[in-house]
């Protein structure tokens, strides 16, 4: 196969796309409920009608998550039924996917989740069963989206499985997330050669308020800690890194650490996940919270300020085109509309003085439920959270209509403006 003449993100263009909510953990415990967005959004029964959506809202591409817990019901054993319909169905629409291999959550049979010693063989051999079977119309993948949201939740604050804490943990996840993540691009790579495209994502951390006094270290630390992962996957640990100590504290080795540094991979875009509303936490003078959801820090609203300053680090760190991968207020639709003129206003001012800014991603298309549910026992409709282009609206018999807003309206009319986003 031969390579084409240019990469769809290189076109000088801004591209516009939306997302599904995709969530998958599945392990279960006393207190604790499988969570499964696609389950939740009836999104497995309305999978091609919601794809419509996308294409209805003027989007060009789709951030599309694939649930490993089922099409890996086995080691070695693969179902992929649905998920054969689902990519007919891109095809179909001519909407092209970007495909979130690892949206948190492992299958049922891998004992210790990502802490188990094969984790990054079998995330691997995973990851290259897809490209093998769907590589001539899927060339664009996220490795791992958000490994440092995976790190922290199931490796810091004990809140998924593996359920590890402190830097043992922080480092075990870290260590085990990162080899996942460069043999899975290393191995679609094999597949797929020149026609590979990665869409490295991970969420922004930004810190505000009391950073220069008494929580002076502790911001520090976060502030590098944000970038961990990529960092280590791209061969940017090194003596001199700032987390050099915490990580060999944790027991991560020199060997492990050549290993990256020879195996390094790098991005073809850089993803920033961005959220005005909650990507800021404030430290306060004199009060001490742990962060993360047992003990979280308060939020503040950063606004366009903070998007322009996620993604030009995210471009200056990494010497890659970037893309805003997902954003959105949790808000009444005025709210909605109001910051998406706001956000893609500053995205095309970036473009307009240089910066390389590639794509615009809402998240989701329609509603999402809240992480929160795993651990409740009341019906999804407590957990609902207002973000979407669509509305999810119960239907009285256990089912959710997508329900257009205008904030699909405002979205496709900046999507479409043609002279406006390849200027």
């Amino acid at each position: 196969m031969t390579a084409p003449d240019r990469r769809w993100y290189d076109d000088g263009a801004l591209h516009f796309g939306l997302g599904i909510e995709d969530t998958f953990v599945p392990q279960t415990r006393p207190g604790e409920r499988a969570i499964d967005e696609y389950e939740l959004t009836d999104h497995y029964a309305k999978y091609a009608s919601d794809l419509q959506l996308a294409v209805d809202a003027g989007a060009t591409f789709l951030r599309w998550g694939v649930p490993w817990y089922r099409v890996s019901p086995a080691p070695g054993q693969w179902d992929w039924s649905w998920v054969d319909r689902v990519v007919d169905r891109f095809g179909e629409l001519g909407l092209r996917p970007v495909v979130d291999l690892l949206h948190y959550g492992t299958p049922l049979w891998l004992d210790r989740q990502f802490a188990h010693p094969d984790y990054p063989k079998v995330v691997a051999e995973y990851a290259v069963a897809f490209a093998e079977r769907y590589g001539e119309t899927v060339t664009d993948y996220t490795p791992v989206n958000e490994p440092m949201i995976h790190a922290l939740f199931c490796g810091v604050y004990g809140y998924w499985p593996p359920y590890l804490t402190g830097d043992t943990g922080l480092t075990t996840m870290v260590r085990s997330l990162g080899e996942g993540f460069v043999r899975t691009q290393q191995g679609i790579a094999e597949v797929l050669g020149d026609r590979a495209t990665f869409v490295h994502v991970d969420a922004s951390m930004r810190y505000s308020g009391d950073v220069h006094g008494e929580h002076r270290a502790r911001a520090e630390r976060l502030r590098h800690q944000a970038y961990l992962v990529e960092d280590l996957v791209t061969g940017r640990v090194g003596e001199g890194h700032p987390l050099l100590g915490v990580l060999r504290g944790g027991g991560l080795d020199d060997a492990s650490l050549a290993w990256f540094a020879e195996q390094a991979v790098r991005p073809d875009v850089m993803g920033v996940n961005y959220y005005p509303r909650i990507s800021t936490e404030v430290f306060e003078e004199g009060v001490h919270h742990g962060g993360g959801f047992a003990d979280p820090r308060p939020t503040e609203d950063a606004g366009v300020a903070g998007l322009v300053e996620v993604l030009t680090e995210a471009e200056r760190r990494y010497g890659a085109p970037v893309m805003l991968t997902e954003t959105a207020v949790t808000a009444g639709r005025a709210d909605r509309i109001a910051w998406l003129h706001e956000s893609v206003a500053a995205i095309r001012a970036l473009r307009a003085v240089g910066h390389r800014v590639v794509g615009y991603t809402w998240w989701p298309v329609f509603d999402m439920y809240e992480w929160t549910y795993r651990h409740a026992s009341g019906p999804r409709s407590d957990h609902l959270l207002t973000m979407g282009l669509w509305d999810l609206v119960e239907d009285g018999r256990g089912g959710l209509d997508r329900v257009r807003t205008p904030v699909a309206d405002t979205f496709r009319a900046l999507a479409t403006d043609t002279r406006a986003n390849t200027r």
